[in-house]
C-alpha cells in the first residue's frame, strides 16, 4: 500500500509538472464561429522559441489558425518581476464549427484544452432582443416587491408582478474563473461575451500581467452585432454608464473601475442609445466635478458625432423627437438617486439633480428610437440600484428599486405586444444572501425591537398601502413591514426601520482602517450592535454564491432549460439573431 501511494505521488506531481501552461481561452470555452478572439500561452519559465509546439486537432497550429503567434521572452509583472515566456495571436478567427483540441507544450510544460466552435440556424428566430437584467436580483427582492406593491390577504397575493408572468425558463450558475464568488463584472461579461472570465474582469480572458487593458479580449455582443449586422445598440441603466454591467456590453479591462477608458469604448461601439448617470468621466478634467485625467470632452464627441444630448427629465424627452436616432443621456455625475429618494423622499442627491428620469421613462425612449431601425435592435435594461442598496442592508430602497425594474418589464411586455418578432429575457447578475423572515410590528409592546420581529403565526401581514394606485407603496414607514435581513454583513448597528433620512452607511473606517459600526446609527431607540461575520476590510454586505434565475418570453426562449452557465446563455442570444450562419 505504501508503495502505491508513493507511485500514486509521484504521477501527481508530474502530471501537475506538465500541466503548468495556461492557454486562453481557457479549457471548455465555447466560441461563436467567426467571432475574433485573442489566443494566449504562458510558459511559467523562459522558454525558448524553438521549443514552443503548439498543434491544434493534431497539426502544427499556422495550418489552422492562419497566422503566426508572436513570441514573448520573458513578460514582466508587478515590481518588474521577470514572468516566463508567452505567446499570443490577436483577433484569431475560426470559422469551421467543431471541437479543436489545442496541446501546448515547451520543455517540460504542457497544456491541453478543448474548445467549441459553434455556428448559429441559417435564418434569425427574432429581430429584437431586450436582455433586462436586475443587478443583484434574488428570489427574496422579488418576493418583497410582490407583497409591497400588491399586498397578501389570507396566505394570498392579492396582485402580480409583471415579472410572474414571465415564464421561467433556468438556474444560471454565476461563478467565476478565478472564485465561486462572482461580482457584476465577471458576470454581466459571460452573458455578453459566451466566455467566463475572473472578477473585476470584463471582455477579457485575465492573465498575469499588470497592465489591465493588454489581457487576452474575446469578442461582445455589441461588436458581434456590428460586425454582422445592421442593428440598432441601446444601453440603459440608473449606475454610471461605465460601471460594470453596462460596460460589458461594450469593453475589454481587467479592472472594471478603468472607467475612463470604458468612456472610450463605449464612443468607439456608439451604441444609438446611451441613458444613465457617470457624466463625471465623460468631461475634461477641468471641468467641475469631471473625474477624467485628460482633456477629452466625450459630450462633445457624442454631439459631433450626431447625438442628441439630455441632462434631465425634459431634455430627455426632448431628444427623443429629434429624429436623429442617436441620444446620449447623462442625468448625474455619478450613479443616479433610487426611486425611493428620487420620487418619494427628496434625499440623495436629488438637490443637485432635481429632475432625473426613472427606469421606466428611459426605457421608454429607447424603445421609441430603437425601433425605428428596421433591421432591429439589442438593448441592455439594467435595474442597477437593486444591488446598490442591498449591500448596505438598505431594505426598503432595495424593493422599491426592484418594484421600479419590474414596472419596466410591464412597459417592455405591452411593447412586445405590437412587436412579437422580440425575444425578452429576465435576469439578475448574481444574488444576495438576504431573506424575508416576518414582519416587524411597531405595535408590539414594549421599547426591545427584537421582541417586535414576528416569526412564524406572530408575523401576521404587512399593513402597507397604495391608495394612489401607482404600484408603490404610498409610505415604507408603515407600523408592520417586512422583516428582511442578510446573511453576511459587517458591523453594524440594525435599527429595526426604514432610513427616511437617506441610504444607510452600516459601517465607517477607524484608525486602524477596519471598518466598524457606524455609530450615526447608534442612538436610534432599539437599535443593536450585530458583530459581522465578515472580514474587517468588507463595509457592506457582499454577493451570494446561489444560481439566479432567468425569465424569457418570445422567439428563441424554448432554448433556455435547466441549469446553465451564464456564457451559455449567449449562445442562445446570438442564435436568436443568427450572427453566425451555419450556411456561410
Amino acid at each position: 500500500m505504501r508503495k502505491m501511494l508513493l507511485a500514486l505521488a509521484a504521477t501527481t506531481m508530474l502530471t501537475g509538472a506538465a500541466q503548468a501552461a495556461t492557454v486562453y481561452p481557457l479549457d471548455r470555452a465555447t466560441i461563436l464561429a467567426g467571432s475574433p478572439f485573442d489566443f494566449k500561452v504562458e510558459f511559467k519559465e523562459n522558454v525558448k522559441p524553438e521549443d514552443v509546439k503548439i498543434t491544434v486537432n493534431g497539426q502544427d497550429y499556422k495550418a489552422v489558425f492562419g497566422s503566426d503567434v508572436t513570441f514573448t521572452e520573458a513578460e514582466v509583472g508587478k515590481d518588474d518581476k521577470k514572468l516566463g515566456s508567452a505567446v499570443t495571436l490577436r483577433k484569431l478567427m475560426i470559422a469551421a464549427p467543431g471541437e479543436y483540441t489545442v496541446e501546448a507544450s515547451a520543455g517540460d510544460e504542457k497544456k491541453a484544452v478543448t474548445w467549441t466552435v459553434y455556428a448559429t440556424p441559417a435564418e434569425p428566430k427574432v429581430k429584437n432582443v431586450i436582455f433586462m437584467l436586475g443587478d443583484g436580483l434574488s428570489v427574496a427582492h422579488r418576493t418583497a416587491a410582490r407583497i409591497m406593491s400588491k399586498h397578501m390577504t389570507e396566505g394570498k397575493a392579492d396582485g402580480r408582478l409583471n415579472l410572474d408572468d414571465v415564464d421561467l425558463r433556468a438556474f444560471i450558475g454565476t461563478s467565476a474563473t478565478d472564485s465561486i464568488a462572482t461580482d457584476s463584472a465577471n458576470t454581466m461579461s459571460a452573458y455578453m461575451t459566451g466566455h467566463k472570465t475572473a472578477v473585476n474582469a470584463i471582455g477579457v480572458y485575465a492573465d498575469r500581467t499588470p497592465d489591465s487593458l493588454d489581457d487576452p479580449r474575446v469578442e461582445n455582443i455589441a461588436e458581434a452585432l456590428r460586425r454582422t449586422t445592421k442593428k440598432s445598440i441601446g444601453i440603459v441603466t440608473g449606475a454610471e454608464v461605465e460601471d460594470a454591467t453596462p460596460a460589458a456590453v461594450v469593453s475589454h479591462t481587467r479592472r472594471r473601475a478603468d472607467k475612463a477608458d470604458i468612456v472610450g469604448m463605449l464612443y468607439d461601439v456608439k451604441p444609438e442609445v446611451l441613458l444613465g448617470g457617470g457624466s463625471a468621466y465623460f468631461l475634461p478634467k477641468e471641468t467641475p466635478g469631471s473625474k477624467r485625467k485628460d482633456d477629452k470632452d466625450f459630450v462633445a464627441m457624442f454631439k459631433d458625432a450626431g447625438y442628441a444630448l439630455a441632462t434631465d427629465k425634459n431634455e430627455l424627452e426632448a431628444a427623443s423627437g429629434t429624429n436623429t436616432g442617436k441620444i446620449l443621456g447623462l442625468f448625474h455625475t455619478g450613479n443616479m438617486d433610487v426611486t425611493l429618494d428620487r420620487d418619494f423622499l427628496k434625499k440623495g442627491t436629488v438637490d443637485k439633480f432635481p429632475n432625473q428620469p426613472g427606469l421606466v421613462e428611459m426605457t421608454k425612449v429607447a424603445l421609441g428610437e430603437l425601433s425605428k431601425n428596421q433591421d432591429g435592435f439589442f438593448l441592455m435594461v439594467e435595474g442597477a440600484s437593486v444591488d446598490k442598496m442591498s449591500h448596505p442592508m438598505d431594505w426598503e430602497r432595495a424593493i422599491v428599486e426592484t418594484i421600479e425594474f419590474d414596472k419596466t418589464i410591464g412597459l417592455v411586455r405591452e411593447f412586445i405586444k405590437t412587436h412579437p418578432d422580440t425575444l425578452l429575457v429576465v435576469t439578475g447578475d448574481h444574488t444576495h444572501g438576504i431573506s424575508l423572515i416576518g414582519t416587524i410590528d411597531d405595535e408590539k409592546p414594549g421599547d426591545d425591537m427584537r421582541e417586535k420581529v414576528g416569526v412564524y403565526e406572530k408575523a401576521g401581514f404587512p399593513n402597507y398601502k397604495d391608495e394612489n394606485g401607482d404600484g408603490y407603496p404610498d409610505s415604507v414607514d408603515v407600523s408592520r413591514r417586512l422583516a428582511i435581513f442578510a446573511n453576511n454583513f459587517p458591523d453594524y448597528y440594525e435599527t429595526f426601520r426604514p432610513k427616511l433620512d437617506g441610504p444607510f452607511q452600516p459601517s465607517v473606517q477607524n484608525e486602524k482602517k477596519e471598518y466598524v459600526a457606524n455609530e450615526a446609527y447608534k442612538d436610534v431607540p432599539g437599535a443593536v450592535l450585530r458583530i459581522g461575520n465578515l472580514p474587517r476590510s468588507s463595509d457592506t454586505a457582499v454577493h451570494a454564491v446561489d444560481d439566479v434565475v432567468l425569465q424569457a418570453v418570445g422567439p428563441g426562449a424554448d432554448e433556455f432549460k435547466g441549469y446553465m452557465e451564464q456564457s451559455d446563455v449567449y449562445r442562445v442570444l446570438v442564435d436568436a439573431m443568427a450572427l453566425a450562419p451555419a450556411k456561410n
